[in-house]
């Protein structure tokens, strides 16, 4: 059977060279995206102000597909959780939560999670590869067909799903070029966040071929305690980390900010003089903070803060100069908390099976 080229995975940069390159002009490729994107057809027949010998090719050579859906849950909060089988097999999540006003998509970049972050239950799946383009699309297209019926769309997208986005790096770039294209989704750029656990080489590219915003995924204000808790920092330090951010956020003009994700974890990071250490860090970064208490899952080794230490430690913050936001928790009764995505994994490295090794031997996952 023919591998047929699914043009989900297309950004209009790649869409007007596949017209090029058949003999047309580049515009060509802008009115296949309004087809598909602004009246949501995929049917080459039906795109009439084609030359038909180019909707005949189109029809022969492309397809339009996404990721099947195996399972959707919807938690007492309203937030919804889909089980994903994208083309290898696996099975991933994304999740949508909807407020008032707002409906931010929660998608997933990789099958799994090469990094293994100590807290995140996502890197005990282990990892199988990178999803395509068009996996990563796909989510947002099944996320808007679910919201049509309440005459709704996603306003806002996060890559915090399931895997590190900059270790996915063409992919990510091309589908997030799709978000923000006027002749796709047009979503702003302030609305397409890429989520990091520090890739700083993918940082800095990524600085140089796009706008949207970033957050880093710290968790710790000290190299000893982050080497502990995000791996990746053993590579490369919170100093190389925020020197990369600096640039980045200062390409994003006076008006943009980074944002800070830190998890806190009941008497690891979570005391008064990580709040104070944190403040000293990033006091020359213009950044705003999201405080995440930590979302259980089996043997983690962590605990969730008391909520007298978290209201301390914003209030430090905050007293700092920091805006700083505490994340409500959604979708915990469907594990589909932040940290809590799992899907199912066909895992190429040992982590998997070793993470179900010490749950039935009831040790620790986490030293500390």
């Amino acid at each position: 059977m023919q591998n047929l080229q699914n043009l989900y995975g297309f950004d209009r940069t790649q869409l007007e060279n596949l017209f090029v390159e058949q003999g047309l002009q580049a515009f060509r490729g802008r009115q296949l995206m309004k087809w598909v994107y602004h009246q949501e057809q995929t049917d080459f027949a039906a795109m009439t102000d084609l030359p038909l010998r180019m909707r005949e090719w189109l029809a022969d050579n492309c397809h339009f597909a996404v990721p099947e859906v195996e399972r959707q849950l919807v938690s007492a909060d309203g937030t919804i959780k889909w089980l994903l089988r994208v083309a290898n097999g696996d099975l991933i999540e994304m999740v949508l939560i909807p407020e008032k006003g707002r409906n931010t998509l929660c998608v997933s970049s990789q099958i799994g999670c090469v990094l293994d972050c100590s807290f995140c239950s996502t890197g005990k799946q282990g990892f199988n590869g990178n999803l395509a383009p068009a996996d990563i699309v796909g989510q947002m297209i099944l996320a808007n067909q679910a919201l049509r019926a309440r005459g709704e769309s996603v306003t806002n997208v996060v890559l915090m799903g399931m895997g590190e986005p900059l270790l996915n790096f063409d992919a990510v770039v091309a589908a997030t070029n799709v978000m923000k294209d006027d002749h796709a989704f047009g979503l702003s750029k302030r609305r397409v966040t890429v989520s990091t656990a520090g890739v700083v080489p993918g940082i800095d590219k990524l600085r140089e071929v796009s706008d949207v915003a970033l957050a880093i995924s710290l968790h710790a204000p000290t190299d000893a305690l982050r080497n502990e808790l995000v791996p990746i920092n053993r590579k490369y330090s919170i100093e190389q980390l925020l020197r990369a951010c600096r640039d980045y956020v200062e390409d994003l003009g006076p008006a943009r900010k980074l944002v800070i994700e830190y998890t806190l974890m009941r008497g690891v990071n979570d005391q008064p003089e990580h709040a104070g250490q944190l403040a000293e860090l990033l006091q020359s970064l213009r950044c705003k903070i999201n405080l995440i208490p930590f979302n259980p899952f089996p043997g983690s080794g962590y605990e969730r803060p008391l909520d007298a230490d978290i209201e301390h430690f914003q209030t430090i913050l905050i007293q700092q100069g920091f805006t700083t936001m505490l994340r409500t928790t959604r979708g915990e009764d469907i594990d589909a908390a932040c940290g809590q995505l799992v899907g199912q994994v066909q895992d190429r490295t040992r982590r998997q099976s070793r993470y179900r090794a010490q749950l039935e031997t009831a040790q620790p996952v986490v030293v500390r």
